[in-house]
């Protein structure tokens, strides 16, 4: 049995797809979220640490790590190879950002590791690779 559809792709390219775009979409949110004081407040303390401390470069690179995400996971969607570029772009976002986190001097427990710093890194890597592997399967148009 083929495991592609009609339009050439396998079907996980659009489940991993839409996680993708879930994925970038609650990070634009939570960098909403950040920037309202009052919700602020409702973070835990290591994370206000990092948010309130955090330079307006590392602000920049947050933002442009989720929207590049966001915008990358919606051209994934729609096919187009310049979703490889913005996951770079992305990517790169990732590593600025967590360059300010790890030297805020916070000690992490392993759950914030992995949430904070690990997952973000661990998801972009992935999404720019899979890009990369969808162009070289011919999925883009």
């Amino acid at each position: 049995m083929n495991d592609e559809s009609n339009s050439g792709v396998h079907w996980s390219f659009w489940l991993i797809g839409a996680i993708a775009l879930i994925w970038n979409a609650m990070g634009v949110v939570n960098y909403f979220m950040q920037m309202n004081p009052d919700v602020l407040e409702l973070y835990r303390e290591s994370e206000r640490a990092i948010i309130e401390g955090r330079p307006a470069w590392a602000t920049g690179a947050f933002a442009i790590a989720v929207f590049g995400g966001t915008l990358g996971s919606l051209l994934l969607l729609l096919r187009k190879s310049a979703a490889t570029y913005l996951f770079v772009v992305s990517l790169l976002g990732v590593i600025g950002a967590m360059v300010h986190t790890l030297g805020v001097g916070v000690e992490f427990g392993l759950g914030e590791m992995l949430g904070i710093i690990l997952m973000p890194l661990a998801v972009a890597a992935f999404l720019t690779w899979y890009s990369r592997h969808a162009e070289g399967k011919d999925w883009f148009h």
